[in-house]
C-alpha cells in the first residue's frame, strides 16, 4: 500500500469512527434533555420508559433495512495463512503498542462510562442538589463531549494524535479533580465540562491508532474496542460498589487514576 492510499485509509477509519460517535453523543444529549424535561414535569418513569421503548423499536425496525449486507465482513487475501479469530485476538496483545493503546482506551472509556452511569446521582448525592439539576449537569457533560467530537477532526489534523490524546487526558484529569474536590456544585459543573471535553476523543482516536497497520487492522481494532467496552460495562458496577462504601465522589478517584495512566501512555498512539 503506497503512502497516499495509507493516509486515505487512516482518514476514512477516523472519519467513520467520529461520525458514529457523534451520532451516539447527539442521541445521548437528546436523551439527557428529555430526561431532565420528564423530571421537571414529574412524568412517571413507567410512562417515560414505555414511550422511549416504542420510539426505539420503531427506529430499529425502520433503520435495519439500510444496513449493507457486507457489514462486519473483512476481505482477506486467499494466499495468506488462515488463523482463527480467537488466535488473532490473543496474538495482538503481544504487541507492546497495541497493549498500550488498549490501556489508553480502557482509561478513557472508563471515564466516559462512569459519567454516563453515575454522574447525575453523584451530583445529587455528593452536592445535595435536586434530580433536575443532576440531569442538567449530565446534559453539560454530553454537550461537552458532542462539541469535542464535532471539533475533533480539525484538532486532530492540526495537532496530531499524541498531543490530542494527552490534552484530552489532562482535561479529564482537571474536570474530575474539580468534581471530586470542588466543594460546590457550580465548581463541579465546570469540572464536568472539562471532563466531557477530555473523554470526547479518547475512544475514537485510540481505535484509529489501532488501525494504523492495514495488515491485521481488524484484529487490533477489535481487541482495543473490546477493552473500551469492558471498561464501560465492568467499570460502572465497580464504581457503584465503591460508592456504596466510600461515597461516589471518592469512588471517582479510581477514574482519575485511569485518566492519568492514559495520559502517561499517550505517546504509544504515535502514527506508524
Amino acid at each position: 500500500m503506497n503512502s497516499l492510499a495509507r493516509v486515505n485509509s487512516l482518514n476514512w477509519i477516523w472519519r467513520t469512527l467520529l461520525e458514529a460517535d457523534l451520532r451516539k453523543c447527539t442521541g445521548t444529549l437528546v436523551g439527557a434533555g428529555l430526561g431532565a424535561l420528564a423530571e421537571a414535569v414529574h412524568l412517571q418513569i413507567s410512562v417515560h420508559f414505555t414511550i422511549l421503548s416504542l420510539v426505539m423499536l420503531c427506529a430499529v425496525v425502520y433503520g435495519q433495512r439500510y444496513l449493507p449486507e457486507s457489514t462486519g465482513k473483512e476481505l482477506t487475501n486467499t494466499d495468506m495463512p488462515k488463523r482463527s479469530g480467537m488466535k488473532k485476538q490473543f496474538k495482538v496483545w503481544s504487541e507492546k503498542r497495541t497493549l498500550f493503546i488498549g490501556i489508553i482506551v480502557l482509561g478513557m472509556a472508563f471515564a466516559e462510562g462512569a459519567a454516563n452511569d453515575w454522574l447525575p446521582l453523584t451530583i445529587v448525592d455528593g452536592y445535595g442538589v435536586n434530580s433536575t439539576i443532576g440531569s442538567f449537569v449530565y446534559g453539560l457533560f454530553v454537550a461537552a463531549m458532542t462539541i469535542g467530537r464535532f471539533a475533533g477532526g480539525r484538532i486532530l489534523d492540526r495537532y496530531g494524535r499524541v498531543r490530542v490524546l494527552l490534552s484530552c487526558a489532562l482535561s479529564a484529569m482537571l474536570g474530575l479533580t474539580l468534581v471530586i474536590w470542588g466543594q460546590h456544585y457550580i465548581v463541579a459543573s465546570i469540572g464536568v465540562v472539562f471532563w466531557g471535553l477530555g473523554t470526547s476523543l479518547g475512544f475514537p482516536v485510540g481505535l484509529s491508532a489501532a488501525g494504523d497497520n492495514p495488515q491485521g487492522a481488524v484484529a487490533r481494532v477489535g481487541a482495543v474496542a473490546t477493552t473500551g467496552y469492558i471498561a464501560s460495562l465492568v467499570g460502572p458496577p465497580m464504581l457503584g460498589f465503591l460508592g456504596e462504601h466510600y461515597g461516589l465522589l471518592n469512588a471517582l478517584i479510581l477514574v482519575l487514576v485511569g485518566t492519568v495512566i492514559s495520559g502517561f501512555l499517550s505517546r504509544a498512539a504515535k502514527p506508524l
